[in-house]
């Protein structure tokens, strides 16, 4: 069974959507800053084309059942400030990967917290996942921190 296609996953000041090329603008925003991509694996976008060509390994992935990948919409004003990946998906094992990005302008407003928060409660709840797991350099602090508060969170909830 591929993993599922979600169409939303809402918190209270986000809706987690699936990416549109109508998105790719404020993707381009996002994903075009050195600092924001420092700790991924994969340089700053340069144009529009790069920004094509990541959803076009999206839209295949989905096409192949892996997993999928979620616009990060702020409630607010309908403004794209990042992405969530759940990819890698083994339905054997019930487990996904998790990544993200989210843009220079929103850090520190607890955004990707609640983000990763939301789409672990739905992937553990309403996907059956069992294990979600993220590859995070260890220099990447910020990363390292919202991964742990989400997992602490996770585990009492689900005790």
């Amino acid at each position: 069974m591929p993993f599922p296609t979600v169409s939303r996953i809402e918190s209270p000041r986000l809706l987690l959507r699936p990416v549109l090329a109508a998105d790719l603008a404020d993707l381009l925003e996002v994903n075009g800053d050195p600092e924001v991509t420092r700790y991924l694996p994969y340089p700053a976008w340069q144009s529009l084309v790069d920004a094509q060509a990541w959803l076009a390994r999206m839209e295949a992935m989905a096409a192949a059942g892996t997993g999928q990948v979620f616009a990060l919409e702020r409630r607010a004003d309908a403004k794209v400030v990042g992405d969530l990946l759940l990819f890698k998906y083994e339905e054997g094992s019930a487990r996904v990967e998790l990544g993200y990005v989210l843009g220079r302008a929103v850090w520190g407003q607890g955004l990707m917290r609640e983000a990763v928060a939301a789409a672990c409660a739905f992937s553990f709840g309403e996907l059956g996942i069992r294990r979600i797991e993220a590859e995070v350099n260890p220099e990447n602090v910020a990363s390292c921190t919202l991964l742990q508060q989400v997992g602490r969170a996770s585990c009492r909830e689900r005790v």
